[in-house]
């Protein structure tokens, strides 16, 4: 039997349900919720067109054929070359299913391109010459939805020079190139025959992670898609409710925009499990990509967004928890929490500790993690601070689908509560533009 996220948000997020649906009648959250429905029936013809790759089954298999292609190839290495949500969303499910550690162990060991630093694309040539040295092979999957972006053309051709000088008649094998189709690089793959992958027009970067963007390095690194993608469905079913009750997604986003109109305008996601981490990078670009705008959907500036932040406990109890608990009150807080862990860890019975630590002798690691997690969580109920939980059964493939697919969708809801387009990014066009003028 599957077991799903938990969302609570009672007694904790210092609102009540009939506040809630107050809020949702009054801008017409119902709304947003029948153009979702009605979006699940049109494919890839609207900018909601996110919804469908759940269960987009020609696009699966494409990769999955693929994907058998190139790992008859066996290579020991594989760098994506991508950067914001053309790299985040693979690389968070990577590092929350094979943990901090998985490179020890890897048959195929995997990096992530992610931004033009000199010093640390230094280093990743040389592990690339090393591995080639060795006779071994190196996997290039570069991604970028527009096929021009400057970080990630760079990085790519640096490291397909060094494939082209160690296999110079077959390096096209070990490219594989995912993108819109027809953008710029669309067509130098199609001259160079490397392996294509499309983006559906309709999906952008932050929300690609359930196309080919993420499909095929995680079927690279042999995750369960299939469970990714059945929690992501399941999600899609669960937050596109009429029913206000059972809709997570419209909850959680009437909560957060309550909060923002009070002045609370930043959100910290607490995770409390390290492998977690990228989830919240994750996050942290789809709530500030998507919310934050200087104008609305009428065209009159507002320069809207919610500040989202990232905790990891219970590292960062001691490095901001002053700040959340004594600080200004512009923070709503939503806790990340794992259930059930597939290691146990406990502090052994050491005689020159047992005086002073008695109290942790014999622990379970599990064990001082809830009390600290509950510590944490009265201690802000003490202090008035609202906030709302999220507890996943175990770190597995369904439950990131889950998850990922549960932001994704509070996201759009939140957008509609804010009069906000969720799809574009026009400020972040004008840093690019800027650094053209500059590159020219």
């Amino acid at each position: 039997m599957k077991q799903s996220l938990q969302f609570l948000y009672q007694d904790t997020a210092r609102l009540t349900f009939t506040e809630l649906e107050k809020v949702a009648v009054e801008h017409n959250l119902g709304s947003a919720i029948e153009t979702l429905r009605k979006a699940r029936q049109q494919q890839y013809a609207t900018p909601y067109a996110l919804l469908n790759l759940v269960d987009d089954a020609a696009t699966f298999a494409t990769v999955e054929t693929l994907v058998l292609q190139k790992q008859a190839l066996q290579p020991a290495v594989l760098i994506v070359i991508g950067i914001g949500g053309s790299c985040l969303g693979a690389k968070a499910i990577d590092q929350a299913l094979c943990g901090s550690f998985a490179h020890l162990n890897k048959s195929l060991r995997v990096y992530y391109a992610q931004t033009v630093d000199a010093d640390y694309m230094v280093q990743l040539v040389a592990v690339v010459e090393q591995t080639l040295q060795k006779g071994q092979k190196v996997l290039l999957n570069v991604i970028t939805k527009s096929g021009t972006t400057t970080e990630t053309i760079a990085n790519f051709q640096v490291l397909l020079a060094v494939l082209q000088e160690y296999l110079p008649t077959t390096y096209q094998e070990y490219v594989v190139v995912t993108t819109d189709k027809d953008s710029v690089l669309w067509r130098i793959a199609q001259q160079e025959q490397f392996a294509l992958l499309e983006i559906p027009k309709q999906v952008g970067g932050r929300y690609s992670v359930f196309s080919a963007v993420g499909l095929f390095p995680l079927m690279m690194l042999s995750v369960d898609t299939k469970a990714l993608l059945c929690g992501a469905a399941d999600m899609v079913t669960d937050c596109l409710q009429t029913d206000l009750h059972t809709n997570p997604a419209a909850l959680s986003a009437l909560i957060n925009f309550i909060h923002y109109r009070n002045g609370y305008a930043m959100h910290d996601l607490f995770l409390f499990a390290v492998d977690l981490e990228g989830i919240g990078q994750w996050n942290r670009q789809l709530l500030a990509e998507s919310l934050g705008k200087a104008c609305n959907m009428q065209g009159h500036v507002i320069n809207a967004g919610i500040t989202p932040t990232v905790s990891i406990g219970t590292a960062d109890l001691h490095s901001v928890t002053q700040l959340y608990l004594g600080g200004p009150r512009d923070k709503f807080t939503t806790f990340v929490t794992v259930a059930h862990n597939q290691h146990e860890q406990v502090v052994p019975l050491l005689p020159q500790f047992q005086q002073q630590f008695s109290h942790l002798q014999q622990k379970s690691f599990t064990t001082l993690m809830h009390a600290t997690v509950e510590g944490t969580k009265k201690a802000y109920q003490n202090n008035g601070l609202p906030f709302c939980s999220l507890i996943f059964p175990e770190k597995n493939a369904y439950c990131l689908g889950q998850f990922m697919q549960l932001k994704m969708i509070e996201t759009i809801y939140l957008a509609h509560l804010m009069q906000v387009n969720p799809f574009d990014q026009p400020q972040v066009e004008l840093y690019k533009q800027e650094t053209h003028k500059l590159l020219r």
